[in-house]
């Protein structure tokens, strides 16, 4: 494993959409983080159960699906276009379901790249059924198994970039956000999580280096973004779904120390933070996610991203055509925009990101704190940690940091019932045990042990 200690990005002004210190490359020529922004379109089927007698039509709608986007997309002359697979639970469970449909969905690729010269690259994000038992079996079990082995089907067939939501830690996590605890969030976060995280993405990177793909990178979707759901739903403040997102970055951080090379996953808004860490080019995912989730960050989440994502969509039909091909087409302008500021140079590019971030950054602190110039500062304190366990401490305490300053100069608007939340949450955070040891042995006497399996983290 690789230890990141000196950020990539040190200079907000440098954080931007479309441009990555180091760039990815796929095989037919796209390069991500290399002067262009990308769409990259997330898909899902309409509300139906998923079995045998199912698949006929699962595979019409998956050919649907390519061949209408990939029509769309020649059309709004888009110089390329990620399209990401992400599995459903029984697509990963019966690995060959989820080897055909990637078959499925490269061939049409192929044959809009050999008729149109359309450039394009496939992602595929099994979901990690690892939770479908209780306790979770986070390394062994049939779970885990066609998890694996559906990875290594879809890589061989072709799908070029590997990417999950992984879920090591979530069984202590969701407790812990339910309380408002952020003890629990750091133990869930920087020791299960980075454990797990460590385990997965190794196996990860073997898989891709064996069939010359690219692990592309984790998502801290089911701890912070069920943070920023359950904030918009007033079920726990803002300012602490702020600090869930900012320590997340310390779990995500694990898969790039891994070998993963990005780009990141589109549902992980702590990307900038490790953009800025690790330079490699990060997925993004805003407005045009409505169709999925509600959030308060729609255009700044576009102001560091090198591709650009509606989250998933299900594939229904609209007024406009089927939803796929209608987000697509949103995607597509969204980043002809932001590629016409890059053309027109730095400065340009730099007034453009400005618009984005100033549009949403005061009015909510989960926008706030993944603005460039605090995700460089989270980034900062994170390298300069000798842990994960201090590395998420140093996270929360800047992050609050931030958000106060902010709020005092009037940069930030809480509502009044956030601000008491900002000095329990300092309390807690300092008085955090000076070793990962004590804290962990703090921990188990804390959390209900029966609900995972503490070998499976090295406990």
């Amino acid at each position: 494993m690789q230890r990141f200690t000196e950020l990539a990005i040190s200079n907000p002004a440098d954080l931007g959409f479309g441009q990555a210190p180091k760039p990815l490359v796929t095989r037919h020529g796209m390069t991500l983080g290399g002067g262009l922004v990308y769409p990259e379109l997330n898909f899902t089927l309409p509300t139906m159960f998923v079995d045998a007698t199912t698949m006929p039509e699962v595979r019409q709608h998956y050919q649907q699906i390519i061949t209408g986007a990939m029509q769309r997309a020649v059309e709004l002359e888009a110089p390329g276009v990620v399209i990401e697979f992400e599995t459903l639970p029984p697509m990963t469970e019966n690995p060959a379901w989820g080897i055909e449909l990637t078959r499925i969905l490269l061939d049409g690729m192929e044959q809009a790249r050999a008729r149109h010269g359309l450039k394009s690259v496939l992602r595929i994000t099994p979901n990690d059924t690892r939770e479908m038992e209780r306790p979770p079996r986070m390394r062994e079990g049939r779970f885990y198994e066609a998890m694996i082995e559906t990875f290594e089907g879809c890589a061989a067939a072709g799908a070029e970039l590997l990417s999950i939501e992984s879920v090591g830690g979530k069984e202590v996590h969701d407790d812990a956000l339910m309380m408002g605890d952020l003890r629990g969030v750091l133990f869930g976060l920087c020791v299960l999580g980075v454990r797990d995280m460590r385990f997965l993405w190794t196996e990860l990177v073997r898989i891709a280096r064996k069939h010359g793909v690219q692990a592309a990178g984790d998502t801290a979707c089911g701890f912070a973004n069920t943070a920023m759901v359950l904030a918009e739903q007033k079920m726990i403040p803002r300012v602490f779904a702020a600090v869930v997102r900012a320590v997340s970055a310390v779990r995500s951080l694990v898969c790039y120390e891994c070998g993963a090379v990005g780009p990141g996953k589109d549902c992980g808004y702590e990307n900038p933070i490790l953009k800025a860490i690790t330079g490699y080019p990060m997925a993004m995912e805003g407005k045009t996610a409505a169709c999925a989730h509600l959030s308060p960050m729609g255009n700044l989440a576009a102001a560091t991203c090198d591709t650009w994502s509606n989250e998933s969509v299900q594939n229904l039909k609209l007024l406009g055509g089927m939803a796929p091909t209608c987000y697509l087409e949103q995607l597509i302008y969204d980043c002809r925009l932001m590629n016409v500021a890059l053309a027109d140079g730095p400065e340009a590019a730099r007034l453009y990101r400005k618009w984005l971030v100033d549009s949403d950054a005061g009015r909510d602190p989960q926008a706030f704190i993944i603005a460039p110039a605090s995700a460089v500062a989270l980034a900062q304190a994170i390298v300069r940690a000798p842990d994960p366990y201090h590395a998420g401490q140093q996270a929360a305490l800047t992050a609050l940091q931030l958000l106060r300053d902010a709020h005092r100069a009037g940069a930030l608007r809480l509502a009044p019932r956030e601000l008491p939340w900002l000095d329990r949450l300092q309390e807690t955070a300092e008085a955090l045990p000076a070793t990962e040891t004590e804290f962990i042995d703090q921990m188990l006497g804390e959390v209900d042990t029966a609900k995972f399996r503490a070998p499976d983290y090295d406990l």
